[in-house]
């Protein structure tokens, strides 16, 4: 059995209109730096921001969410920023931002598993009843 090893995570959000602090989850992302651990998990549900957000380009925030996991795995697609190490990259990610695509506070906890909390956290904080029936 592995051991508890701290974790931070933040919740993923499309904030269509900043002024109005309004917005729709969409993915985690999670840090475990003792596993050496970084990814995402993302999920757009297109109708819900169709309806919540009928003017947004829903292809633009898709490409901008499917640079997340790039840029978590490193992947040489995401440029200089996938080159940062991983806790930076991890900084990166979640920093305050007044866009469209931001992130929550970072919060932690203790897991053994990171990828299983990753999927826990998505379930609890993304998905919505319907989504998982």
């Amino acid at each position: 059995m592995l051991e508890s090893c701290l974790f931070d995570y933040a919740v993923i959000r499309v904030v269509p209109r900043v002024e109005r602090e309004e917005f729709m989850n969409v993915g985690v992302i999670l840090s475990c730096p003792a596993r050496k651990f970084l990814d995402a998990r993302i999920e757009l549900d297109a109708p819900r921001l169709k309806v919540f957000a009928p003017t947004l380009e829903q292809d633009a925030i898709q490409s901008y969410l499917s640079a997340i996991p790039k840029i978590c795995a490193g992947d040489e697609a995401s440029g200089e920023i996938g080159r940062l190490p991983q806790r930076a990259r991890f900084y990166w990610l979640t920093a305050q931002r007044s866009t469209v695509i931001q992130s929550s506070p970072v919060h932690t906890g203790f897991c053994a598993d990171a990828r299983e909390m990753l999927e826990h956290l998505f379930d609890k904080m993304v998905r919505t009843p319907e989504n998982y029936l």
